[in-house]
């Protein structure tokens, strides 16, 4: 059986801790609010959540899920680069599973953006009403932000009623985009993942649905090639419809860049202890 390696073990810990913490201390919606990873255009975005949302997951399922693979494979990678380089990887991949995030988003929500403004919105306005609350049961509502635009547009001289159906559906879809969050540990996993098939390309792998054996270096990409599909199709495979893709794959990204990078310049010379 394979040995849990002191950071892995570590990580494990924190990322129960975290998860019982938000259900226990009764305010799971303060937790969220503080410590998920929001957009930068809402009002929730605050600079820690960028790695505090690292420790957060949204269910046991998905905490469940995340904490086997770092266990299954995240130990194996760690015997191999050491505690603090495993530590620095780790972390390394969950940032650049964020930054990726960011930077589709910011490709999704420019043009909506300069089209609103085009439209005789000031960014401040644009500012205000993708900020509003239109959430009921987890859903948004357009007509939430109907009744909730009405008196903001009123206090700059404009009225709902004045606006088309295509402003209203960008208001809408900027809303959407603005205030949603993400938690979950899944972007540096799959940077660990991608550490370990580089590491051990023919160790192989089993799925609970298909009782046979793959070998990593088919696997892995395997993994990675579903999620791109999933992220430019909007089609979820194996995975809930609110998966961040985005951040998975940004975090294979940057796992794959760092051990080229590592390898390149002679694997052992880098090994920190």
């Amino acid at each position: 059986m394979l040995r849990i390696t002191p950071t892995v073990k570590h990580l494990l810990i924190l990322n129960v801790i975290v998860f019982a913490g938000t259900y226990l201390m009764g305010n799971e919606d303060l937790f969220y609010r503080l410590l998920a990873l929001y957009y930068p255009m809402s009002d929730y975005f605050a600079f820690w959540q960028i790695l505090s949302h690292m420790f957060m997951h949204g269910s046991f399922q998905h905490l469940l899920f995340n904490m086997f693979a770092l266990w299954m494979f995240g130990s194996a990678v760690e015997q191999i680069f050491g505690q603090r380089k495993f530590l620095t990887f780790y972390i390394s991949c969950g940032l650049g599973a964020v930054a990726l995030t960011f930077v589709v988003y910011y490709i999704q929500i420019y043009p909506v953006l300069s089209d609103l403004q085009t439209r005789g919105f000031t960014f401040e306005m644009i500012k205000e009403i993708s900020s509003l609350n239109i959430l009921d049961n987890n859903m948004f509502k357009g007509e939430l932000l109907a009744q909730k635009m009405q008196p903001l547009l009123e206090s700059y001289g404009k009225s709902l009623s004045q606006m088309d159906e295509t402003t209203f559906r960008l208001f809408f879809d900027l809303n959407v985009k603005s205030n949603g969050s993400m938690v979950g540990a899944s972007g540096a996993i799959m940077g660990i993942l991608v550490a370990f098939g580089m590491l051990n390309p023919n160790a192989e792998l089993m799925l609970i649905f298909l009782p046979i054996p793959i070998k990593a270096k088919y696997f892995i990409p395997g993994i990675i090639a579903l999620d791109l599909f999933s992220a430019l199709s909007g089609v979820s495979v194996f995975s809930p419809s609110n998966t961040a893709y985005i951040a998975h794959i940004g975090g294979a990204l940057t796992g794959f860049l760092l051990m080229y990078f590592w390898k390149k310049n002679q694997f052992d010379k880098y090994r920190w202890n």
